[in-house]
């Protein structure tokens, strides 16, 4: 067990306190848990490359960490309001269809490597301010997210299924080199 994968467990720690939280309507409280949240997002990847201690785990349990922060978040903000349904549905949407197709390749022992690409990166930056913003805006009483947070909910819609289409595209293309018949 290493540093960078001990922040990752405790971001996977922190999902069902940002959950109660926001249920229980304390959300100043979730927005200084999601902010903790991602903080160790940042900081576990960067200190395994500076330190040197990639893992395997790590490889499996960031992004994994990632998907329950953001799934949860989406999920209980969207039930307040503060997300809109349809975000949410496309962000738990393009995770599914990631799940399914790691599925697809490892049944069909598919050789693949677990990396996050540019797309997918810049999608979860777009999603976790999405959360911030959303959080800000009920921390905020009377305040409704205003035309910045609303172009970063179609920024992130956009950028999700984007990253979901080359998520896809990557998935057919190791399929098709693997010879393996579909």
């Amino acid at each position: 067990m290493n540093i960078p994968n001990v922040l990752t467990l405790c971001r996977i720690l922190l999902v069902p306190v940002l959950v109660i939280f926001v249920i229980q309507g304390r959300f100043c409280e979730a927005l200084v848990v999601f902010c903790a949240a991602g903080v160790t997002d940042a900081l576990d990847g960067f200190l395994a490359r500076v330190l040197n201690q990639k893992t395997i785990i790590g490889a499996y349990l960031d992004p994994l960490a990632d998907k329950a922060l953001v799934a949860s978040s989406f999920i209980v903000l969207s039930i307040l309001g503060a997300i809109p349904d349809w975000l949410t549905v496309i962000v738990i949407s393009r995770d599914l269809i990631i799940l399914v197709g790691i599925s697809v390749l490892f049944f069909m022992s598919v050789s693949f490597d677990i990396r996050p690409l540019y797309t997918s990166k810049a999608t979860t930056v777009l999603q976790f301010c999405a959360v911030f913003g959303a959080l800000l805006s009920l921390c905020s009483p009377g305040r409704h997210p205003d035309g910045v947070f609303v172009t970063v909910f179609w920024l992130t819609a956009l950028m999700t299924v984007v990253s979901g289409f080359v998520y896809i595209a990557r998935g057919v293309h190791l399929l098709r080199r693997s010879g393996k018949q579909v």
